[in-house]
């Protein structure tokens, strides 16, 4: 049971002989700390639900195209197992690490038990610059880290989706792979597939889409109307693009839009339309050739730091830290990214009376697609993009119901409220199955 708290609560910070250490992990096992405590978790609990339940690190070869044998790592880490197969995304980047699949495993962990998804966590990822590779090297690049993952992956075992810098036709190949290695036909071993193979409407913008429905709902409770909203996007890939998409559709006008070369900020609103259009045939917005008069290009930092209404980070971790936290001018936080605010950060934003939708529940809409394709291709059927709509509005809405309810009736923060949530669920389900043998 959830105890009252009304003031932010110290907890033990991650012993630095952890495995997977790192400035993700630390967020990720922090926010668990809090739940426990919330909770009051016993020992064998904490530790259970804590760690990861296994890792796998890869080492390979590929051919580049110049014929150069080139060795890269890769990972997948499956975070718990008491609540049916694992699963999550394949990430492509230079900062994978297994400290990073760790604590994003984790946080999956937390998002399908909040959405009473039939999932643990997952996520894995290969370390390499995927702007860097040819199609080809892609190609076989994803072929050899699926042979690597056979042992790993499966329907009911565990089963990836895309993530940044990955796509659909990214799973399309690990499903071909995992086919041609195990000698039979599985379309469920990973979601996010193009729609000819077993994939799903709706399942490329479902993550942003969700960002925006349950940040309208957030909006409504704390007296922002979101036809006269300004708001401020961090991120123009697929998730940062569909968010903005989705606001200036329903009336909001976006000043600010950021990416990987910079920003654009605009007081009086940007044209969203030119700007996501860019982004999604793959341009940057350093790019952007007319912005707009009245324009400025800044830097994402100094986006982050603009007046707005709602402020939506959709890119990378660690965005909102103790060093910006107190300079953020907006109402409200929206998370579409993986960990985009620190603990500290948390800290001095509840002390400032900010709230946080988080990240568990604000981008769950890809997680609860990738549950309908999955369960689309494990019954042979076909699910309408009619159908995909009504199960993630029926889905998030609830959670957000119960997580403020949960926030309002014990004083605590929607990120708070969140996690004990979810820990609360898999440590009852824990508990349930007992410990083996």
């Amino acid at each position: 049971m959830l105890r009252a708290m009304t003031t932010i609560v110290e907890e033990p910070a991650p012993t630095s002989g952890d495995e997977w250490s790192g400035p993700m992990w630390h967020t990720a096992t922090s926010q668990f700390n809090r739940a426990a405590l919330q909770l009051q978790l016993p020992d064998d609990l904490y530790a259970r639900l804590r760690e990861p339940r296994s890792s796998l690190v890869v080492n390979f070869p590929i051919h580049r195209d110049s014929g150069e044998v080139v060795t890269l790592t890769g990972y997948r880490v499956r975070h718990n197992l008491s609540v049916g197969p694992t699963k999550g995304g394949i990430r492509y980047g230079l900062d994978v690490t297994l400290g990073e699949c760790a604590a994003l495993a984790a946080w999956m962990t937390w998002k399908c038990a909040l959405l009473e998804l039939p999932f643990g966590g997952a996520k894995g990822g290969v370390r390499v610059d995927p702007r860097s590779l040819s199609p080809g090297e892609r190609e076989r690049l994803t072929r050899r880290f699926t042979f690597e993952l056979i042992p790993f992956i499966g329907a009911d075992r565990d089963v990836p989706a895309p993530d940044m810098g990955t796509d659909e036709q990214v799973m399309a190949w690990m499903y071909d792979s995992y086919t041609q290695s195990v000698g039979y036909a599985t379309q469920g071993v990973v979601t996010g597939k193009p729609l000819d193979v077993g994939g799903i409407p709706g399942r490329g913008a479902a993550t942003g889409r969700g960002v925006v429905l349950v940040g309208v709902q957030a909006m409504e409770i704390h007296g922002i109307d979101v036809g006269s909203a300004r708001c401020i996007v961090q991120g123009a890939g697929n998730v940062g693009s569909t968010v903005a998409g989705e606001l200036a559709n329903r009336g909001a006008t976006v000043v600010g839009l950021a990416d990987v070369s910079g920003a654009l900020y605009n007081p009086n609103g940007l044209d969203v339309a030119s700007l996501v259009a860019h982004a999604q045939a793959g341009g940057l917005l350093a790019d952007f050739e007319q912005p707009g008069r009245g324009t400025e290009r800044i830097s994402n930092r100094e986006l982050l730091l603009k007046p707005c209404d709602a402020l939506f980070p959709s890119a990378l971790q660690q965005q909102i830290t103790e060093r910006n936290a107190g300079q953020i001018e907006t109402r409200l936080i929206v998370e579409g990214a993986n960990g985009p605010t620190t603990p500290e950060a948390d800290a001095i934003l509840a002390e400032r009376k900010i709230p946080v939708v988080p990240d568990i529940l604000a981008n769950s809409g890809g997680v609860v697609v990738s549950h309908l394709e999955w369960q689309q291709n494990q019954q042979r059927t076909q699910i309408t993009l009619e159908q995909v709509h009504a199960d993630m509005n029926r889905r998030l809405c609830a959670s957000m119901d119960n997580v403020i309810e949960a926030a309002e009736r014990y004083g605590v923060t929607y990120r708070d409220a969140a996690m004990a949530t979810a820990v609360a669920r898999v440590a009852g389900i824990a508990k349930s199955l007992g410990v083996f043998p």
